[in-house]
């Protein structure tokens, strides 16, 4: 799942404008996954206390990235399509 995000992060920065909607919205979506089973790791005490405080840290600074880029690609294309 990891490299399913990492795979989609690099294909949504080398695909074009018209599709890049769709390319990051699947990064989100698989994101939120990860980010589902990394606390179900830690509900089940695979992940200590300290090792999850450093991976939320992390996880929820990738997750404002992504959100970002979400809400740009939207924007872009909602502008996109006010010039047609």
């Amino acid at each position: 799942m990891f490299t399913d995000c990492l795979e989609l992060a690099l294909l949504a920065g080398y695909t074009s404008r018209e599709n890049k909607k769709v390319v990051v919205d699947k990064l989100s979506v698989k994101f939120d996954m990860l980010k589902f089973f990394i606390k179900l790791l830690w509900e089940i005490k695979a992940i200590d206390n300290n090792k999850m405080t450093i991976l939320s840290g992390k996880l929820s600074s990738i997750g404002k990235m992504i959100g970002g880029w979400v809400k740009d690609v939207q924007k872009r294309n909602s502008l996109d399509v006010e010039r047609e």
